[in-house]
């Protein structure tokens, strides 16, 4: 234990700066998911056929670009997404550059989330919206996400869980990030209790992140009121 310490307190520095790199990525990604995500899951339920507002054209695109995008093995997508990420953020090297990937990840995921979510949405909710003449704004700002703000949460979380094992692998572009120290100071040097020792922070990491996901949902789901 003693020599763990010690290892933990030579790496100190290193740790933390890939604390803040995951962060760094995390925060990218779920802004992403948020920005980009939950309104392509609302456009993919409200323009679905049978849907309020049926756009067949809009759908499928919707659709082929969530589809390919979760099909993709993540690392083959990492690295087939070099030649984009360069021409948006000027290089394919680092942790802003790995946050692309995950961004482009993050909005397909949670836009199949919160599409699943919002068709849960009583069918009653939609007529009453409609027969208060509700437009679409207000449809979605008024009625869907109130009632399905629970499930986006939960579905949120999901995300960000899923964020934290994808972002171990952007050490393949630089990305740095605490699985990335995990491999090249614990696994290539042989210092297993330090890579050990990252798995267990991340683990801690998810659950913690689980824990205030369905907190929160619970607290704002009006059916438990």
């Amino acid at each position: 234990m003693n020599a763990l310490l010690a290892r933990l307190a030579e790496y100190r520095g290193e740790i933390l700066i890939s604390i803040l790199e995951t962060g760094i990525m995390m925060v990218n990604s779920l802004l992403a998911a948020l920005l980009v995500g939950l309104p392509i899951g609302t456009l993919l339920y409200l323009a679905r056929p049978g849907g309020p507002y049926p756009r067949p054209m809009l759908h499928r695109a919707l659709n082929v670009y969530v589809n390919v995008v979760r099909s993709v093995p993540f690392l083959l997508f990492v690295v087939a997404l070099i030649p984009v990420t360069r021409w948006l953020v000027g290089t394919s090297f680092g942790t802003t550059a790995a946050s692309v990937p995950l961004a482009f990840v993050a909005a397909a995921l949670y836009a199949r989330f919160s599409e699943q979510t919002l068709l849960d949405v009583p069918e009653q909710t939609i007529e009453l919206a409609r027969s208060l003449g509700a437009g679409p704004l207000q449809l979605i700002g008024l009625f869907l996400y109130p009632e399905a703000r629970s499930g986006l949460v939960l579905s949120l979380t999901t995300v960000t869980i899923s964020m934290v094992s994808y972002s171990t692998i952007m050490g393949v572009v630089g990305g740095g990030g605490v699985g990335d120290f995990a491999i090249r100071y614990g696994y290539q040097t042989y210092e297993y209790d330090l890579m050990y020792t990252m798995i267990l922070l991340m683990i801690v990491a998810v659950m913690l992140i689980q824990g205030a996901g369905t907190l929160t949902a619970r607290l704002i789901d009006k059916r438990a009121r």
